[in-house]
């Protein structure tokens, strides 16, 4: 009784795994990667870091693989920024695009505007509604 109690939890998780990945192809509406991109600016200086992402999102939109991307501000807080993009193609979001010349000369100045490194996560959606 007590090895089946024990091995409860991890079958409860392989159950859950298996309903997960049965049949991924129908469940899965797009296979595009979701970018969320996490700003703090420095105090005061929001309007100046909209307007280097602004600036820099023209020239991303010309880039391969780029589907969207949406700029939000904290309402309650305008120094934190969020991106919300989606890419064709997370391996060229990670590569290439890390290494354009426009992102890279965002990340040089952006010392002058943001308190910080963006925080970077890449999602895939499961399921549209």
């Amino acid at each position: 009784m007590k090895t089946i109690k024990k091995a409860f939890p991890f079958v409860v998780l392989f159950a859950a795994f298996l309903c997960l990945s049965w049949n991924t192809e129908s469940t899965l509406t797009s296979k595009n990667t979701i970018v969320l991109v996490k700003y703090k600016t420095q105090p005061d200086k929001s309007a100046e870091a909209i307007n280097n992402l602004t600036t820099l999102i023209e020239q991303v939109k010309k880039e391969p693989n780029f589907v969207s991307i949406k700029l939000h501000v904290d309402p309650k807080d305008p120094t934190n920024i969020l991106l919300y993009e989606e890419w064709q193609d997370a391996a060229y979001y990670g590569n290439e695009h890390m290494k354009t010349p426009h992102l890279q000369e965002f990340i040089t100045n952006a010392r002058n505007f943001l308190a910080g490194p963006p925080e970077i996560s890449l999602w895939q959606i499961e399921k549209e509604f």
